[in-house]
């Protein structure tokens, strides 16, 4: 519920911001408000909620559709052109005004949740086609305000009550999603944790590190630092939902430290990054394809192995590449668990704000990933 509230904070900003509008509108006597209308006030507070509300909840996806934002422009005109007729026309319960706030309600939900409105829309305007129609039939047809005035609160219920539905079904479905997602999420982050805590890896670092007690080496200690760091950066850390960006490069290099010292043969690792203390990251990202370099390269090379990495920060993305030769007759390393795992973390913690490009030319593998941190 928190993560919920979290990710649909706008609206209660826009309901925040509603108010304040109010009252000060009020307070100069802008605006009047009859409270013994009571639904007539409600669709009011929904329309204005609404109109506040959803441009913040979308205001990133705004500033990169320059043409929705422009009919919410439009929309938003029509609505001020609506609401200044209304008051200037003095007619109580204007027709045009009941079908144009309906029509620009409608607008809304169609420009900003197109796929749900679109599944509902045969229902949505069957319902209002008729709707409408009945108070046309009572308001303009008749011709008789005591017949309508009789009728009134129950056309307004009628006209009223599917925003409520719309509102409440639409955050419903958004709240099932989320908990879909936390569930994929959460089978992703297991199965990675299981790959990274690789028993391969560990036990022939603590085989090195046996070999470098009984030498007496001084380099000892700092492997033992070094695999701490990574177990417990792993297990721990890899549980967060982001980490600092230059602890994941502290990660790698540790990781890298450490393949180092298992190899009796000369590996040419160039490891280049920018230290961008204030940027944030989904851990254990990078982890899955320097592992594979190490696994398809380095280890079935005999000689002139590398693995070439960069970490670069430009405009608000996080540019990713790594490069490494590997014996052709090996299997191709695109196909592993570990990269569709990589994807699919990708495409639940990233959706549309990620690009991840394989190439393997002869024995080259060259892998790059661009995030969109905004």
């Amino acid at each position: 519920m928190i993560e919920f509230l979290k990710k649909y904070k706008a609206f209660l900003y826009g309901l925040l911001i509603q108010r304040i509008a109010v009252v000060v509108l009020l307070y100069f006597n802008f605006i009047y408000i009859d409270d013994s209308g009571v639904l007539a006030n409600m669709l009011s507070f929904i329309f204005s909620w609404l109109l506040i509300s959803l441009p913040i909840h979308y205001f990133l996806f705004l500033k990169k559709h320059k043409a929705t934002s422009l009919k919410l422009l439009i929309l938003i005109f029509v609505f001020f052109v609506i609401i200044i007729n209304d008051v200037n026309s003095k007619i109580i319960d204007n027709p045009i005004t009941f079908v144009g706030l309906v029509g620009v309600g409608l607008s809304f939900f169609a420009i900003l949740a197109p796929s749900y409105f679109k599944k509902n829309a045969l229902m949505i305007i069957g319902f209002y086609v008729l709707a409408l129609g009945y108070f046309y039939y009572i308001r303009i047809y008749i011709d008789d305000l005591n017949s309508y005035f009789q009728q009134e609160k129950e056309i307004k219920i009628i006209l009223t009550v599917p925003f409520f539905v719309l509102l409440l079904t639409w955050f419903y479905q958004q709240w099932k999603w989320m908990k879909t997602i936390e569930s994929k999420k959460t089978k992703a982050e297991l199965s990675l944790l299981k790959s990274q805590i690789n028993p391969h890896f560990f036990f022939n670092t603590l085989n090195n590190l046996y070999g470098l007690i009984i030498e007496k080496s001084d380099d000892a200690p700092s492997v033992v630092l070094k695999l701490s760091d990574i177990m417990r950066y792993t297990i721990y850390m890899g549980k967060e939902d982001v980490v600092l960006l230059k602890d994941e490069i502290e990660y790698l290099r540790n990781y890298i430290e450490l393949h180092k010292i298992r190899y009796q043969k000369r590996v040419d690792i160039v490891f280049n990054h920018d230290y961008e203390i204030d940027y944030q990251i989904v851990p254990l990202l990078f982890i899955i394809p320097l592992e594979n370099a190490f696994k398809h390269g380095v280890e079935s090379l005999t000689e002139d192995a590398y693995i070439h990495i960069n970490i670069k920060i430009d405009a608000h993305i996080v540019y990713f590449d790594i490069e490494n030769n590997f014996e052709v007759q090996e299997s191709s390393p695109t196909a592993g668990i570990g990269i569709q795992n990589l994807k699919q973390r990708l495409k639940l913690l990233y959706p549309n704000k990620h690009k991840i490009q394989i190439e393997v030319n002869d024995s080259i593998y060259k892998l790059a990933l661009k995030i969109e941190m905004t």
